[in-house]
């Protein structure tokens, strides 16, 4: 699908909103992209329409960074900071149960938490700001892979983003249903959770079901440190932190062999936490639990604690400017400053954990039929495009001048 190219536009240099005709061609971009998903690390389609697009608008662009990553730049006058926008471009390994025309043609794969509109929303914006010519400073436009759980940032990172591209400062947007198109939520501190996996191996010794005192049973193991699990949280943790510990898979014995004690069972989970000092102690806390009840029942346990990411907290004066930005794009009274925080986790705080970040939240509208992020019913709100592009270009024009 081929889409307006940036020389054809022409509005006034000073404009930095978008008009009729450019808000119709980004809802069909993003609805092409809706309906084209490609998991973390497999947007080669969405890759190549990203690098065309930023192509023809004049900017500097290099890809295949973290493996599908692009990257446009976009100069102005020297002597000013250096800025970066983040958008996800990954879809989700779920159906799409909705019927709508830009419905998704892959089976079992769908934009499940609105990437297609962060994407459609940056490239809008890199349109319009590359008409103009009197900023003082550079922004890097961030297109990543594989948000989703699969490590897209870090492998950014990994590929060398931060030597490639001088960063001063490091912007987030995210869409979130249930607050109102045209209004944004822009916080100070932290916005979303840690996330990190954890593997507990009880390791004892198999017997007959009928003669339980033969063997040492890892069951009746992990059934204590499944209920003593829950006291890191309600004992362990200050009251006033949140933190979340969940096992989520147990795999033990066959039931067809339901007369035998198995040797070993093993159980996964997730930690998350809003501080680096409770993530640390959550990771030694499940441990520690762990390896007492395996000493207490004469078996052994095998602890790993694997780090995915890190919390998302926004720094205070990134936050502030995104703030005034957001102020200026869409008005005072619509931008709230205070949001509760997610416990959901994006690995943007991979970026922000280098540099000063800020993450903020853009109104998609309610979540009709319960239809929020990662599930099966939901779309991205193509009302909401003009306000992310808004903001995005009143941002960077405020923190990037004129000279």
């Amino acid at each position: 699908m081929r889409f307006p190219s940036c020389r054809i536009m022409s509005p006034a240099v000073s404009d930095l909103s978008p008009d009729h005709d450019e808000i119709a061609s980004l809802i069909a971009l993003r609805r092409d992209l809706h309906a084209h998903p490609e998991l973390g690390f497999e947007e080669e389609r969405t890759s190549a329409i990203v690098k065309t697009f930023l192509a023809d608008c004049g900017l500097e662009v290099q890809h295949g960074i973290g493996k599908t990553g692009v990257v446009g730049t976009l100069r102005g006058k020297a002597g000013g900071p250096s800025i970066a926008l983040r958008a996800d471009m990954d879809a989700l390994a779920m159906p799409e149960t909705a019927e709508r025309p830009h419905q998704s043609t892959v089976a079992g794969k769908m934009h499940a938490c609105g990437h297609d509109g962060h994407t459609a929303m940056l490239l809008g914006a890199a349109r319009i700001l590359s008409r103009r010519s009197d900023f003082a400073g550079t922004v890097h436009f961030v297109f990543q892979p594989a948000e989703e759980g699969r490590g897209g940032a870090q492998a950014m990172v990994d590929d060398g983003l931060f030597e490639r591209f001088r960063i001063d400062r490091f912007y987030g947007l995210h869409n979130m249903p249930g607050i109102p198109v045209g209004h944004m939520a822009v916080v100070d501190g932290a916005q979303l959770a840690s996330s990190d996996r954890w593997h507990v191996t009880f390791r004892g010794v198999g017997t007959h079901g009928g003669k339980p005192h033969l063997g040492r049973d890892p069951i009746v193991a992990a059934g204590q440190f499944l209920s003593s699990l829950q006291t890191i949280v309600s004992r362990g943790t200050d009251p006033v932190q949140t933190a979340v510990v969940s096992a989520c898979a147990i795999q033990a014995g066959d039931f067809e062999a339901l007369n035998v004690i198995p040797d070993d069972i093993r159980i996964g989970g997730t930690a998350r936490a809003y501080s680096h000092a409770v993530r640390d102690r959550l990771e030694a806390e499940i441990g520690r639990v762990a390896n007492g009840i395996a000493s207490a029942n004469g078996i052994s346990a095998d602890y790993a604690f694997h780090r995915l990411m890190p919390p998302v907290i926004n720094d205070r004066d990134a936050i502030a400017r995104a703030a005034r930005a957001a102020q200026m794009a869409l008005g005072g009274d619509n931008v709230m400053t205070e949001f509760p925080p997610s416990t959901a986790g994006d690995d943007f705080a991979i970026f922000s954990s280098r540099v000063p970040g800020a993450y903020v939240w853009l109104g998609n509208g309610p979540a009709q039929d319960g239809a929020l992020h990662h599930n099966t019913r939901y779309d991205f709100n193509d009302e909401a495009i003009a306000h992310g592009v808004r903001y995005w270009t009143t941002l960077v024009a405020q923190e990037l001048g004129t000279r």
